[in-house]
């Protein structure tokens, strides 16, 4: 990452990821795009236990919404659900244990689930990790780029043809401002050439993630997909993955409820179907994906190799049911 790159999106950062930009561009917001009943829809969220999962699911029981929280810790993901019913008095909450580093797992969860043909309007693909340290998985891959980019790919590849079903279905992927500071590189997805460093690993996988979703909005228009920076939010992850962030910036953090705002929008209202497909998003309003001058684009070509690189790792999970 330049130093030009981080300069320039720590300054941006300052002025609009924090707590006062989400303050300043809430007086902006229309309190009536959230006045909706959301009782006849159904919502998965993944990594709902914590943070900004847990925001969005509670914020979409209390809308009435059937939500179905996919959580890898069980102990953790009942006592979330239980606290959500009991807040939201919404009994339709439900648990789903699956690990997002077990990308076999995943692909069987979302095989089921599309063949018990249950309801399915929107996807929010929230769980996410930053190891610091260069770890595999017994197949040999990356384990940041596992949960990030390949568990994303698999769980939304999987469901699409269950959210097809329905009208108006959408997709939306919390990815991270930290994509501004990389550049989509096909030679490196997993992160194995030169110095391993998760911070840049993890705004790696941000970046595929924003790709992912613009090419999945050009190849399937009747599904909405999304792609959105929740800010620099107070949340668990943060403070355990990236501590000396956290105490730089602790003071000026947003709120889960304020990281969870744009998600919840672009989730329930109306508004957010009016906007062009594939787009990247900051409190409720469509960002550039790129910062001035950072050499961050790549072509099209790229990135539909992308897909290309991520349907190939994929389909090896595709063969063999969990044990």
């Amino acid at each position: 990452m330049s130093l030009y790159r981080n300069a320039v999106f720590i300054a941006k950062g300052l002025r609009e990821f924090g707590q006062s930009g989400h303050v300043k561009a809430s007086k902006s917001f229309n309190t009536e795009d959230l006045n909706v009943d959301a009782s006849a829809e159904s919502y998965m969220i993944t990594g709902a236990n914590s943070g900004i999962g847990y925001s969005t699911a509670l914020a979409i029981a209390k809308k009435g919404g059937t939500v179905h929280m996919v959580c890898r810790n069980k102990e953790r993901g009942e006592t979330a659900q239980k606290a959500i019913i009991d807040e939201s008095q919404n009994m339709n909450v439900h648990l789903h244990l699956v690990d997002m580093l077990d990308t076999r797992r995943v692909f069987q969860f979302a095989t089921e689930f599309v063949d018990e043909d249950k309801q399915l309007n929107v996807l929010v693909n929230n769980a996410g990790v930053m190891f610091g340290s260069l770890e595999f998985t017994e197949e040999g891959l990356e384990k940041n780029f596992v949960v990030n980019s390949l568990g994303t790919y698999v769980l939304t590849d999987t469901l699409i043809p269950l959210l097809s079903k329905n009208e108006n279905p959408r997709v939306i992927t919390v990815s991270s401002g930290g994509m501004y500071t990389m550049k989509l590189d096909l030679n490196n997805l997993q992160s194995r050439k030169g110095s391993f460093d998760g911070t840049f690993t993890y705004a790696h996988q941000k970046r595929q993630q924003v790709i992912m979703t613009e090419q999945w909005g050009k190849k399937y228009p009747n599904i909405h997909f999304y792609s959105m920076h929740p800010g620099w939010a107070d949340t668990p992850s943060v403070r355990t993955s990236m501590p000396g962030f956290y105490k730089r910036f602790k003071n000026m953090l947003r709120t889960p409820d304020g990281g969870a705002d744009t998600v919840v929008w672009l989730a329930l209202s109306k508004a957010a179907l009016d906007q062009a497909n594939g787009q990247f998003y900051l409190d409720r309003k469509a960002q550039s994906l790129h910062l001035t001058f950072a050499a961050t684009k790549s072509s099209e070509e790229e990135h539909q190799q992308l897909m290309t690189s991520l349907d190939e790792i994929a389909e090896q999970f595709k063969t063999t049911s969990s044990t």
